[in-house]
């Protein structure tokens, strides 16, 4: 029996074992086989097997579409499609900036500034006034315009005084426009906060002279704060919806302001408006004020409101 270990034995030759050729040798490599057979030039040579190409180098994974196209000189423009809303879009002119829009301040340190977001106290009470629109109205009108400084406007510091709000000292009359609308004679005229090189009309005051003798009144919105209120009563009018959303305040519970609370056009009226404006007297005026600058609708709201204010106070029990 034969072994593995057999093959080893010095005793065997190459050719000696049955199914082997006589013309075996060592490979030349292995160290073995010094005289080594010529190669045989008539068998052909193996086909070399390729030299591998060198490994290329890694890149990098970026998402598909990531590279930017390459820049061209002169690249084809595609039509634009005026089927749909690029037609409408291109033949729309440019809009115009809105009022109270301004552009962005020119460059600095940091680029242009972005215009400041007004706030919500600032876009309630932001000036809608129109000085030269309310002059003109009150010019076609047949009414006269100073400034807030003659002889005759010193009556109007009162008013001004006096207001339901809280002016100070850096608040006086300006644009002042006197005329008559239907039976009244009324004075209209900006509260004009002026500080420094600050200047802004903060309030519209329409105000019609009465010649009786007319108690104090508070006549506010009863969502508005009340300031200097003391010494004053309520004067309830009896009517629910009202009395919910207007609070008549008097010196005194008298015949004067009862009329005025149960007056039915009065009550009609402010039921009617957005509660905006406050009345009062003062000066031997009833007055009325609005968070605003003049301007013609508002001058004619105030001269209706008042009408019927006064109206109402005039009657003769």
């Amino acid at each position: 029996m034969n072994s593995p270990r057999d093959r080893d034995r010095p005793d065997d030759r190459p050719g000696d074992r049955p199914g082997e050729g006589g013309g075996w040798h060592e490979p030349v490599h292995l160290g073995k086989g010094d005289n080594p057979q010529p190669p045989d030039e008539s068998r052909p040579e193996p086909p070399r097997a390729e030299e591998p190409a060198p490994p290329a180098e890694p890149t990098p994974w970026q998402p598909a579409g990531w590279d930017l196209p390459a820049a061209e000189p002169e690249r084809p423009v595609r039509p634009a499609d005026r089927s749909g809303t690029d037609a409408a879009r291109e033949d729309r002119p440019a809009p115009l900036p809105t009022v109270g829009e301004q552009p962005p301040a020119g460059g600095g340190l940091f680029g242009p500034r972005r215009p400041r977001t007004p706030s919500e106290f600032e876009r309630v009470f932001s000036y809608q006034g129109d000085p030269v629109g309310a002059q003109g109205w009150a010019l076609q009108h047949g009414w006269e315009i100073s400034d807030g400084t003659g002889q005759e406007d010193a009556v109007l510091a009162e008013l001004v005084a006096s207001a339901p709000v809280r002016a100070t000292r850096d608040h006086r009359p300006a644009g002042v426009m006197r005329g008559r609308y239907g039976a009244l004679e009324l004075v209209a005229f900006d509260v004009l906060y002026a500080s420094g090189r600050y200047a802004v009309p903060e309030y519209a005051i329409t105000a019609a002279p009465v010649l009786q003798s007319v108690p104090g009144l508070r006549l506010s919105p009863a969502r508005f704060w009340k300031h200097r209120t003391g010494g004053l009563v309520q004067v309830p009018s009896g009517d629910p919806e009202f009395d919910a959303r207007w609070v008549l305040l008097a010196a005194e519970d008298g015949p004067a302001p009862r009329r005025l609370v149960e007056d039915e056009t009065v009550r009609g009226l402010l039921l009617g408006t957005d509660d905006g404006d406050e009345f009062w007297t003062a000066g031997g005026f009833v007055a009325a004020i609005r968070p605003d600058g003049h301007r013609p609708e508002l001058i004619e709201h105030h001269a209706r409101m008042l009408t019927a204010v006064v109206g109402a106070l005039a009657v003769v029990p």
